[in-house]
């Protein structure tokens, strides 16, 4: 059932950080994709019987993951874990984006192999949705010996992303600017590691190499693990028209300083939020949530801007039609509330003080996908669905 009611929603997250407050309580949702936003007074809501009564409680857009390791399924041989991705659901994640499928076991190492696994992944993950989550994977590793043909029957494919550069074979910046132009003349995203070593066989890398080589997206800048400095985030900043990402598996402190760095300069449009797992530090269900609670709380930003970093903008960075609640986008969202005992009245209260918003219930392309998440608090208000069934 995709036809859905959303009603007596305390506040809506648009997920566009330049409008981030909805205006209205109601949300009404056919065939899977968003129709009404606004006052219930003016929404049309005839012959949908399934309805959520938010009580009072915010409702934001489905989380988009900006750097997830995904293999093949939903099961991560790094930390051996099955249902990762499910699990990241109730956690409010209904799009995940992958940097790389780094933790394949035997993952090729040359032309011919990594261009199989991101084509196997990408096909994968097109027919397959772990819970209903959106995944978008198939992010090629960059090896030497790739030509621009190899780009073109990957794009043919449907290949549409560059693993995080700087974890793979290509580690001389000319090299991987080559290939990033090949790929972005496609349509690729391309993204760069930053800052320290990850895993074997990646290295540290600074705002010299992304300057050269000019990606979509600077990977996690606050660390993943270790953290650049502002300084080179800043010239990241001033030098490419790249994103700047922040993540889970990083630095809190440096996370707050990027926020506050790209907010002083009026670009916080430039930031996305992602978890950077699984990884070494394991698999992070709340990891979204959390790092939105750095950006407001330790960041200093309004928290419906960090609610914007973790969804529209993700969905701006690579062209998908969800992370914004407006009419005609695919109707992705959470229910979310303060969590039972927190001091904060709402979600967004919440997220201003440091606390993990409660989430209560989760939509994807319309329908529910649980009601009441088995990961977070209890939500401070009874959000009801009804029919149940």
């Amino acid at each position: 059932m995709s036809d859905l009611v959303v009603r007596n929603i305390g506040t809506i997250i648009s997920g566009d950080i330049a409008s981030p407050i909805a205006q209205g309580d109601t949300i009404v949702v056919r065939d899977g994709t968003i129709s009404f936003v606004g006052d219930e007074t003016e929404a049309d809501t005839s012959d949908i019987s399934r309805a959520i009564d938010a009580a009072g409680a915010t409702v934001i857009p489905g989380l988009c993951d900006n750097h997830v390791h995904p293999v093949i399924g939903d099961y991560t041989p790094r930390q051996r874990q099955a249902g990762f991705i499910e699990s990241c659901l109730h956690g409010g994640v209904t799009t995940m984006v992958s940097a790389g499928e780094p933790h394949t076991p035997g993952r090729p190492r040359d032309p011919a192999g990594v261009k199989a696994l991101a084509i196997l992944a990408h096909k994968s993950f097109s027919i397959l949705r772990p819970a209903g989550v959106k995944v978008h994977a198939g992010a090629v590793m960059l090896e030497p010996g790739l030509t621009e043909g190899d780009f073109f029957e990957m794009a043919d494919a449907g290949v549409r992303l560059v693993a995080e550069i700087g974890i793979s074979g290509v580690k001389d910046p000319t090299e991987a600017a080559k290939m990033t132009r090949w790929a972005q003349s496609l349509g690729m995203k391309v993204m760069v590691h930053t800052g320290g070593a990850s895993i074997p066989g990646s290295g540290v890398i600074g705002a010299d190499f992304v300057v050269e080589v000019q990606p979509d997206v600077a990977g996690h800048t606050n660390g993943g693990p270790t953290a650049l400095s502002i300084a080179d985030v800043a010239t990241i900043l001033d030098q490419t028209d790249a994103f700047i990402e922040i993540v889970h598996n990083g630095n809190v402190k440096a996370a707050a300083g990027v926020v506050q760095l790209a907010a002083e300069r009026g670009e916080l449009h430039r930031v996305v939020i992602g978890t950077d797992s699984p990884a070494g530090s394991g698999v992070q269900p709340l990891g979204m949530l959390r790092v939105m609670s750095w950006a407001a709380s330790l960041g200093g930003v309004a928290a419906e801007q960090a609610v914007a970093m973790a969804t529209g903008n993700v969905a701006r960075l690579h062209a998908l039609d969800v992370g914004v609640l407006e009419v005609g986008r695919e109707a992705d969202l959470s229910v979310i509330d303060a969590p039972l005992g927190s001091q904060a009245e709402d979600a967004l209260g919440a997220l201003t003080i440091g606390d993990t918003p409660a989430v209560a219930t989760t939509v994807i392309d319309g329908q529910v996908r649980f009601i009441k998440s088995r990961n977070t608090p209890p939500a401070v208000r009874e959000i009801t669905v009804r029919p149940t069934r």
